[in-house]
């Protein structure tokens, strides 16, 4: 089942009781550890994993922003820390900063050890870790996140598209990382990407065709909304109607 969601980040100036309310009505919310729960703050962690259930949320992913092979290696128990008192069942990582052609073998070899690592200190708690697919990283590939994916047991995958999407590349990605991919985070962007920011219903033909693929199979599946229009919350809100209203047709 595909659950419709919100990354926190999208409103990182907001509160976590105006993300909360503006996520009314979907299912999950990505709690951003830069912006509404530090690492380390469990009282903040513990507060607004209980504002999400109150308001008949899910807590999805703890959006860390630890970097394997770049944060200190000691960082990673507070990251655990935080996401149990939030109650998120998997922590999201970054595969290194690097771009996957620019780390030699050493580099590559520190930041997978370091997943494996953080993997299995999350799985001893019953908690997952998630990479991001993102730029200046060992996923920014294809062929190099099916690589790591190999090389770390129990990662999962968290995919988005990557700046001026081409739908069969897209697809392509999506088929050959499931089941592995535990979320997406959606958005659309023009030619410029981050900085043209669509609406989601302006790409019906990347994310339509996305949302069934990431549905065929019956896993359950979060896809969190992230960078709307101008930060706006109607931005958000004709995004959210938009994606429901997709999630309901497969």
């Amino acid at each position: 089942m595909i659950t419709p969601g919100l990354a926190s980040v999208t409103f990182r100036g907001r509160s976590a009781e105006e993300v909360v309310g503006l996520a009314a009505g979907l299912g999950v919310l990505e709690w951003a550890g830069d912006a509404h729960v530090p690492a380390g703050d469990l009282g903040v962690a513990g507060r607004v994993g209980g504002l999400t259930r109150d308001a008949g949320l899910r807590v999805g992913s703890y959006g860390s922003y630890y970097k394997s092979g770049d944060s200190d290696p000691a960082d990673f128990a507070a990251v655990l820390d935080t996401a149990e008192a939030l109650g998120a069942p998997r922590v999201r990582v970054w595969a290194g900063v690097r771009g996957s052609a620019e780390v030699s073998a050493g580099e590559r070899a520190a930041v997978t050890d370091d997943l494996r690592r953080c993997a299995e200190l999350a799985a001893g708690r019953g908690l997952a870790v998630t990479v991001e697919h993102h730029v200046s990283s060992l996923t920014d590939d294809l062929g190099s996140a099916r690589r790591l994916a190999a090389e770390v047991p129990g990662l999962v995958g968290h995919w988005q598209p990557r700046e001026l999407p081409d739908v069969d590349e897209c697809l392509g990605e999506v088929r050959a990382l499931l089941p592995g991919i535990a979320a997406v985070h959606a958005f659309s962007w023009g030619a410029d990407g981050f900085t043209e920011r669509l609406a989601l219903a302006e790409r019906p033909d990347l994310w339509r065709p996305v949302l069934a693929e990431l549905a065929a199979d019956g896993v359950d599946r979060d896809v969190l909304l992230e960078f709307v229009r101008d930060d706006s919350p109607e931005a958000f809100r004709e995004d959210a109607a938009v994606l429901v209203d997709w999630i309901g047709e497969l």
